[in-house]
């Protein structure tokens, strides 16, 4: 609708300079510049390049951006990025082009919190999020679970990892295979010829009563499984180890997923993050929550990864629940709590 608010929203958190365009929960424009392929030949993301590129891509990115959604700057109505958490380079880069084009435009400012924001993307693909649901976000950088009785206004963390999460896990084992990366596609895509059940691999805190989970002994257990194999002269059947890790980790989350929606007697579960576009994880969680009586709901691959289209959807969400917009002083918080969803 036009009388809806028309909001630019930023994410440079990470790897990815992501610049989404919503008015309201229609999507209007979602371009998304890489540095991946910098980062590649070092085995994972090295903050200072990922600041440079932010930096390099910004103005180009924006631009782009309108260009797909038809805009002009003078039609923008407010302007939400990333405050936190997130590499503290990257994200000053993304809060300072905010504030940037917040002046320069005369629009309001809402910086907005990072997991949050994968929450409320889902919005564009399903609608308005049911009150309560749980989320249970998988990427790179964070394995948590939530209950979200207002997006706009109110997250409660229920678990999160203790040691590595989901992505950097599939990561790490990706790099001890031999595949590139990120390796949570090559894992994905490897898998897919071997056998979940060959390598019995161990579960961390998987019947310990808790909402938190543990990546870091299983990433060793590969490892170590890998190098005893070789050593001993026998072949690594690289689709096998794939497929065994994978089912470690994603039987870990969703047993958490649905513990968490029974513990609060919730029946919608969102999923969201990178790791979310794993296609085993999608299958397994189905199957778990037809089991339970609950609801999935999982955006589409694009928007489970960093964008900027989950920024300004949250964004728009603040805007309409008449959420006071941030100052010009609001800082790039690299260890910003889920429970801060707007600074």
């Amino acid at each position: 609708m036009a009388d809806e608010p028309l909001v630019l929203g930023i994410e440079t958190s990470c790897d990815e300079t992501g610049i989404g365009i919503v008015r309201g929960h229609t999507l209007l424009a979602n371009t998304i510049a890489s540095s991946v392929e910098e980062h590649a030949r070092f085995g994972g993301v090295v903050p200072e390049v990922a600041s440079r590129a932010h930096l390099e891509a910004m103005t180009p990115a924006v631009e782009r951006a309108l260009g797909e959604a038809g805009l002009a700057f003078t039609d923008i109505d407010a302007i939400a990025v990333t405050a936190g958490p997130g590499l503290a380079g990257a994200l000053l880069v993304g809060v300072a082009a905010a504030k940037a084009y917040a002046l320069g435009l005369g629009v309001p400012l809402y910086g907005v919190n990072h997991l949050a924001a994968h929450v409320a993307v889902d919005q564009l693909e399903h609608g308005p999020l049911p009150r309560p649901c749980v989320a249970m976000l998988v990427s790179g950088g964070h394995s948590s679970l939530l209950l979200v009785p207002d997006v706009a206004r109110d997250v409660i963390s229920l678990g999160s990892t203790v040691d590595d999460a989901a992505g950097e896990a599939f990561d790490k084992v990706a790099r001890v295979l031999g595949l590139p990366f990120p390796g949570g596609p090559y894992i994905d895509r490897a898998a897919r010829d071997g056998s979940g059940t060959a390598i019995a691999f161990p579960r961390g805190k998987y019947d310990d009563g808790t909402l938190d989970f543990s990546f870091s002994g299983l990433k060793t257990a590969v490892a170590r499984w890998v190098e005893a194999r070789e050593a001993s002269g026998q072949a690594v059947h690289v689709p096998d180890v794939a497929a065994s890790f994978q089912e470690a980790v994603v039987d870990v989350l969703t047993r958490k997923a649905i513990a968490a929606c029974r513990r609060y007697d919730v029946h919608d579960l969102l999923i969201g993050g990178g790791v979310a576009a794993n296609s085993r994880l999608r299958a397994l969680a189905q199957e778990r929550c037809d089991a339970a009586g609950v609801r999935l709901r999982v955006p589409r691959p694009g928007l489970c990864t960093d964008n900027g289209a989950m920024v300004a959807t949250l964004g728009s969400d603040l805007v309409r629940a008449g959420v006071a917009p941030s100052t010009l002083g609001i800082p790039a918080d690299s260890s910003m709590p889920i429970t801060t969803v707007h600074v």
